[in-house]
């Protein structure tokens, strides 16, 4: 296997144990939320995925994708928050839906919660790759190519 190559599949295995930590985060707080009934489904997702966002921010932008320079609002919070909050919207819309249903076929608390859960990691899980590419081709392509071209002189 070739150097590139090899590189970028250590950065998706990153990548993916970045998701499965703010995805991990995400679900307890859900699932928490949820199943005690602190607030409604919707409600607790946008807590949820709000709860994830920090630690996935922070590890891809540090870890996956190796920058270095300061975190530019304009050019890397905001559109990462933007990014994550679309996936909020589709996913608090998926685990409202489902929860009502699950609400209709009178399911515990308990069984809500994972309906919660499925739907939560369902929505986000199809948007994962497309997460992937905006990362890495616009929000963290400078850090990327900071890496791949010779500092030596011409």
């Amino acid at each position: 296997m070739s150097g590139p190559i090899r590189s970028r599949l250590r950065q998706l295995i990153r990548y993916g144990a970045v998701s499965l930590i703010s995805s991990g985060t995400s679900l307890i707080v859900l699932t928490t939320l949820v199943a005690t009934g602190a607030m409604a489904a919707g409600w607790a997702n946008v807590v949820a995925t709000a709860a994830g966002t920090v630690p996935s921010f922070e590890l891809n932008r540090r870890w996956v994708w190796r920058s270095t320079s300061r975190r530019s609002f304009v050019g890397q919070v905001g559109p990462f928050c933007a990014l994550s909050f679309a996936g909020l919207g589709l996913s608090t819309l998926a685990v409202h839906s489902a929860v009502t249903w699950a609400i209709d076929q009178g399911m515990s608390a308990g069984g809500q919660a994972g309906v919660a859960d499925l739907a939560n990691v369902c929505t986000f899980g199809s948007l994962w790759i497309v997460q992937f590419v905006v990362l890495d081709r616009l929000l963290f392509a400078s850090g990327r190519r900071a890496r791949t071209t010779d500092p030596s002189p011409a």
